[in-house]
This record gives structure tokens, sequence and C-alpha cells, in this order.
């Protein structure tokens, strides 16, 4: 078993490497998803600052790690990414249960860079000016995603072309499963 965590500011490009990760046959677990459902359990909107302040909530209830603790029962199969962390307990709470097999993997980007391809995306949750962009990366840097990103195994810069990222991400994971 192989398990990827991916990490990254919004916007950095974590959708595109998980992406590549499917094309390798890996199955994808979004910690995400299991805020978004949390949040339609409670009859929330899903626009950021509802699911943002949901997740916020539950790590100051249960914990930094809440979300990765909800997520460890969907793990499993020869190749899963999971996608989103957003700080180092995670990160311990995915170490602990998978060991040796997990690697940590960082999507960097500029936030010039991110907040437009935020703004592009069309989401519910996509920033409509660079206010929100910076409220949204404050509140996650706060629960301790610049310190996931500084302990990721390995780093990607994400700066270029859609093909650029295709090709370090395709170079990546030739390694990881390589190594057995």
């Amino acid at each position: 078993m192989k398990i990827l965590v991916t990490t990254g500011m919004p916007g950095s490009g974590k959708e595109e490497l998980l992406k590549c990760c499917v094309a390798r046959g890996a199955k994808i677990v979004r910690m995400g998803d299991m805020v978004r459902e949390k949040a339609k359990e409670f009859r929330l909107d899903l626009s950021d600052a509802s699911v943002g302040n949901l997740a916020d909530e539950e790590r100051k209830r249960y914990g930094m790690d809440v979300w990765a603790k909800r997520t460890i029962p969907f793990v499993g199969g020869d190749l899963v990414a999971i996608d989103g962390t957003r700080g180092p307990d995670e990160i311990k709470a995915f170490k602990s249960a998978f060991g040796d097999a997990l690697k940590v993997v960082a999507v960097h980007a500029a936030p010039k860079t991110r907040f437009e391809r935020l703004k592009s995306r069309s989401r519910p949750d996509s920033p409509s000016n660079y206010s929100e962009f910076e409220h949204r990366d404050k509140r996650e840097l706060e629960w301790g995603l610049g310190d996931a990103i500084a302990l990721a195994d390995y780093m990607i810069i994400n700066e270029g072309s859609l093909d650029e990222l295709k090709i370090q991400t395709d170079a990546l994971l030739d390694g990881l499963l390589r190594k057995g």
C-alpha cells in the first residue's frame, strides 16, 4: 500500500496532482468531503464561511487532528491519495495509522497565482475578492497549514503550465511507485 497525503494552500494545484494520481489508478479520499458531509448533516450552506467555520469549530472541540481521524477509515487500496491535510497534527494521525507507507506531498504556488486560479473556479467557496482570499489563507495558516507544508516529504512548485505540473507530478509518482 502507498498513501500520499497532499497539502498546500488553496489554489496551489492539489486537484491537478490528484488527477495524475487517478490516472495511475489511485483511490482519492478528500478530507474536504468529510467536512462538507458534516455541514450537510448540520444543514449548513456550503459557502467557504460556513464550511470553514464548521471545520474550525470541530477542530477546537475535538482536536486539530479530528478530520484526519474521520478520514482514516475510508483509506484502503494499493495506491491512495488523501487530499487536503491542513496541519501537523493531521500528518501525525496519518503517520500513526499508516507508518512508512505514507508520504506527504506539498504543492506550492504564489498568492497571486492562487487567487487567480480560485477566482476562475466559480465554486461556492471561491473568493469574490482579494480580501476574502486573504481571510481564507489566514484561517488555514492558523490551523497549521504552513507547518504541514514545511513537513512535506516532497514539494512541487506549480508556477508554470498545467503540462509542467503534470511532468513534475509524473516524475514524482514514478519515483515513489518504484520504491516498492
